[in-house]
C-alpha cells in the first residue's frame, strides 16, 4: 500500500533502509525506525495478511487503539506508521513529561488541521502514568472524532487507563521480539554501519542480553561497533570489553541464570533468609529482572509455604506491586523484605502437592457427571428434572457444616483424599479442624445401629 510510505510530519525525508548515514547524529535505533508496514520486524499476529492492523492500514479505517506490551517491541513505530499511512498530523506527548497544557496545545492544533480538512493521531507514550483528570481530558475530542488517539503503555491498560477512554479504544497486545526477529535486526543493523559480523557466540549473548527489546539491542550494538577497533573481531570479549557492567554476569536462558535462581528458591524452601538475600541481591546485581523475581517469589509462596502461612502470598503479592509502582532501585527494598520472610516463614508444600495429585487423578479418570444433588437450578425446567434436589445447605446445619454430605462424583471412593496438610504454621490448625469434620462425616454416613 503505498500510502504507508508517506514520510511523517516533522520527520525528515526516509533514507532508503538499511542507512545509517542519513542522520549520523542520531541514536541507531532511530536510523532504522520503520518507514512503511513491511519493514516492521515481529508482531505477526497483528500485522501478517488478514491480521487485525494491517487490516486496519489496508481498508482505509483509521480508528483509536492502545498498544499494550514490553519496551522496545514498536509501539511508537506503530503509531507513526498509522500517522503516516493515513496523512494525518502526528503529535506526540509524553505522559512522563507532559501534562494538560500538552493536551490543550494537542487539541488547538488538531482543530487547525481540522479546518484544512486534515486528520490527526494524537500518541501518548506510556499513558498510564497519567491520572484519571488528564485521561478524561481526551475523551470528548476521541468522541467527537476531532482525533484519533493511540496510547503506549508497558502496563495492563485493564488496571492503568480509564475505562470510558479503554471503551473507546481497541487494545492490541504487542509481544516483545524472539529470538529470530532479533538476529534479523542485528542483520540490518550490521549492513547499515558495514561493521565486521558478530561470532555466534557473540550474537547469542547479545540477543539474550536485549530480552526481546529491539531498542536495547540496537542501542548495545551501536556502542559494540563504535568502541571497538577497526579491524576487531566482534566476539564475546569484544563484547565485554565493549559494554562492561551493561553486560549481565548471567544471561537469561543460560545455565547461570537458571542455576541462580535455582538457588534462591532453594535458599527459600531451606529457610535460610541469609543465603535467600545473597542469591536475590546476586540476580539483581546481575542484571536479572525484579519482575521476574517477583513472579518467581509469588510463586515460592504458593508452593513452598502455602497454607502454613497464608500471609506469605500476600505479603509476594504486594512486593511486586510496590515495585511495579515505585521501580528501582527503591522498590528492590519490598522485594528483599519478601525474600526475607518467605525464607522465616512456616513451610508446606500441602497445596502443591494436592493440585498436581488432583491434575493426576482427573487426567486419568475422566468426565464424571455432577451428582443431581449439586447441580445449579435456576429453571423451572431444571428443577422439574431434580436438578438441586436434596441439596443441604450448610449454613442451615449444626455448625454450618452438613455432616454426611457428598460433594465428590458417585462411583469415587469417600476416603479419597487429595490435600495433606502438615504439622507446621496455621496448616496445624487445618488439620485438627479437617480431622474433626471427616469424624462428623463418618458419624453421619455410618449404618443407624452402629
Amino acid at each position: 500500500m503505498e500510502a504507508l510510505s508517506l514520510p511523517l510530519e516533522d520527520d525528515p525525508p526516509p533514507a532508503p533502509r538499511g542507512s545509517a548515514a542519513a542522520v549520523p547524529s542520531a541514536p541507531l535505533a532511530e536510523r532504522l525506525r520503520p518507514r512503511t508496514l513491511d519493514e516492521v520486524i515481529g508482531q505477526r499476529h497483528l500485522l501478517g495478511p488478514g491480521r487485525p492492523l494491517r487490516t486496519a492500514f489496508e481498508s482505509g479505517r483509521l480508528h483509536s487503539m492502545i498498544l499494550w506490551g514490553p519496551p522496545g517491541v514498536g509501539k511508537t513505530t506503530l503509531a507513526r506508521l498509522v500517522a503516516g499511512a493515513f496523512d494525518a498530523q502526528f503529535i506526540a506527548i509524553s505522559a512522563v513529561l507532559g501534562g494538560v497544557k500538552d493536551i490543550r496545545d494537542a487539541v488547538e492544533r488538531a482543530q487547525a488541521a481540522q479546518k484544512s480538512h486534515r486528520s490527526t493521531v494524537v500518541f501518548v507514550d506510556e499513558v498510564h502514568r497519567f491520572n484519571k483528570a488528564q485521561q478524561d481530558a481526551f475523551l470528548p475530542h476521541v468522541e467527537s472524532g476531532l482525533f484519533t488517539f493511540i496510547g503506549a503503555t508497558t502496563e495492563n491498560p485493564s488496571f492503568e487507563v480509564n475505562a470510558a477512554l479503554l471503551s473507546r479504544a481497541t487494545v492490541h497486545v504487542l509481544q516483545a521480539l524472539d529470538e529470530t526477529d532479533m538476529a534479523e535486526m542485528l542483520a540490518r543493523a550490521q549492513a547499515a554501519l558495514g561493521a565486521p559480523p558478530l561470532t555466534e557466540v557473540a550474537r547469542e549473548r547479545l540477543v539474550r542480553y536485549a530480552d526481546g527489546d529491539a531498542r536495547r539491542l540496537l542501542n548495545a550494538y551501536d556502542t559494540l561497533v563504535a568502541l571497538a577497533p577497526a579491524g576487531t573481531v566482534l566476539d564475546e570479549a569484544a563484547l565485554e570489553q565493549a559494554l562492561g557492567e551493561q553486560m549481565r554476569r548471567f544471561d537469561k536462558g543460560g545455565d547461570q541464570f537458571y542455576d541462580a535462581i535455582s538457588a534462591l528458591h532453594k535458599s527459600v524452601r531451606g529457610s535460610d533468609p541469609d543465603a535467600a538475600l545473597y542469591w536475590f541481591v546476586r540476580m539483581v546485581d546481575g542484571g536479572a529482572d525484579p519482575r521476574y523475581l517477583a513472579r518467581r517469589l509469588v510463586r515460592m509462596a504458593s508452593e513452598d509455604i502455602g497454607l502454613a502461612d497464608p500471609r506469605a502470598l500476600r505479603l509476594a503479592l504486594d512486593a511486586a506491586e510496590t515495585y511495579e509502582r515505585l521501580g528501582s532501585p527503591e522498590g528492590e527494598l519490598a522485594l528483599a523484605q519478601a525474600v526475607v520472610y518467605l525464607a522465616v516463614a512456616a513451610k508446606s508444600n500441602a497445596v502443591y502437592a494436592a493440585f498436581n495429585e488432583a491434575k493426576a487423578f482427573v487426567k486419568r479418570d475422566g468426565s464424571r457427571p455432577v451428582p443431581p444433588h449439586l447441580r445449579n437450578a435456576p429453571t423451572k425446567l431444571m428443577k422439574d428434572l431434580g436438578h438441586g434436589e436434596g441439596y443441604r445447605y450448610a449454613h442451615n446445619e449444626a455448625g454450618g457444616f452438613a455432616a454426611g454430605e457428598r460433594y465428590l462424583p458417585d462411583g469415587l471412593a469417600p476416603d479419597l483424599h487429595f490435600y495433606r496438610p502438615v504439622d507446621r504454621g496455621l496448616e496445624l490448625r487445618i488439620g485438627e479442624r479437617l480431622a474433626e469434620l471427616r469424624r462428623l462425616n463418618a458419624e453421619a454416613q455410618a449404618p443407624s445401629g452402629h
